[in-house]
């Protein structure tokens, strides 16, 4: 067996607002004890690189890659998934903009692209087009082209500050 399996770490972090402690290998990624050990299947491991961006989290509220994160490094993080901001009803609007605009078709990357996407929303204002673009540019996803999903992301924006829909 590998060393990074014997060699096992005392964490304690919050994930999704609720206090967990576990004793997990060395070497697991954040990703990989979510999914596995927590049953938070929302972030998907894929490229295990940290280009695609389908393992998006926020830790301690700055989205990071789960794949490139070991869960070790997240002891004391407060840690929140796709599934814990859709409980918390963080960002229903968001969602629902994505269904209306048609901004998710495989589904593969949503999860991390939400979650992306209410990182850059929750500073507040309206982002223009390109900053929006530029913010997501480390979340792949191969279906849509990306101009459903500025298009979602720009309209809870503009909504969250009052504005009217372009």
């Amino acid at each position: 067996m590998s060393d990074q399996f014997e060699n096992r770490i005392d964490i304690a972090l919050t994930v999704n607002g609720e206090p967990v402690e576990a004793r997990v290998p060395a070497g697991q990624h954040l990703v990989d004890f979510l999914r596995l050990e927590l049953g938070l299947t929302g972030a998907h491991a894929s490229c295990e690189h940290g280009v695609c961006g389908a393992c998006t989290l926020r830790v301690n509220g700055d989205a990071v890659r789960g794949c490139l994160m070991l869960a070790a490094q997240a002891d004391g993080a407060e840690i929140w998934t796709v599934e814990g901001l859709s409980d918390s009803a963080a960002f229903t609007d968001l969602q629902e903009a994505f269904v209306a605009r048609n901004a998710l078709q495989c589904g593969f990357c949503t999860p991390g692209m939400l979650v992306a996407a209410e990182e850059l929303l929750s500073a507040g204002g309206v982002p223009d087009r390109a900053e929006i673009r530029e913010h997501l540019s480390g979340n792949y996803c191969r279906c849509t082209g990306y101009e459903a999903i500025v298009d979602a992301v720009e309209t809870v924006a503009r909504a969250r500050a009052g504005e009217a829909a372009q």
